[in-house]
């Protein structure tokens, strides 16, 4: 909500662990629906001097496939703990951040001390899901390598030139969409 702009009413119609359908309902009576989800978080991990990219290749259920991805998770297990974070007026993007840190070491290994935001993608108007994307600025190979929760199937040692990476995002191999263009946004300026 920006300054200035009115206070919608939203009804909570269906609540799930991480996912719930809301209705907005505007000034003018009018009703939109949206489908809100908890923040998640990705990480551009660059080896500069090298010009190469790590990428992990996670095996992802909604695909029945493996995919290449920019490392990453969420950055609240539940709409639950997303709520509470906001009432307290936490910092999202400080949350995002720190989250990012721990799933550098979860997902790939890298201990993770420096972080500068590339860019909030929000995803849409009738569905919220904002993803916050971090380069590592000060990152080492942590020395318990991968820390992986239950369930995860992440190949951690995917370092790829600047030049496949982006010929990977053109030829699809990068299915999340939205992090594989901003991936090449940040490629087209390097």
């Amino acid at each position: 909500m920006h300054e200035g702009e009115p206070k919608l009413s939203e009804t909570i119609l269906k609540r799930g662990n991480m996912f719930e359908l809301v209705h907005i309902e505007q000034p003018d009576g009018r009703i939109f629906e949206v489908a809100r989800r908890a923040p998640g978080v990705r990480l551009v991990i660059a080896d500069h001097p090298n010009r190469k990219l790590l990428l992990s290749k996670e095996f992802r259920r909604e695909l029945n496939d493996w995919d290449y991805r920019l490392p990453g998770g969420k950055v609240f297990d539940s709409l639950e703990e997303y709520d509470k974070f906001r009432k307290l007026g936490g910092d999202i993007t400080q949350a995002a951040a720190s989250k990012g840190k721990a799933e550098g070491h979860e997902e790939v290994g890298i201990e993770i001390n420096g972080l500068k935001l590339i860019k909030k993608s929000t995803l849409g108007a009738t569905v919220e899901w904002d993803l916050f994307v971090f380069e590592a600025t000060d990152w080492q190979a942590h020395p318990a390598g991968q820390k992986l929760e239950a369930g995860e199937e992440i190949e951690a040692d995917k370092w790829f030139s600047y030049d496949e990476a982006e010929q990977m995002v053109m030829d699809g191999k990068m299915q999340e969409e939205r992090i594989a263009l901003i991936l090449l946004q940040w490629l087209h300026k390097q």
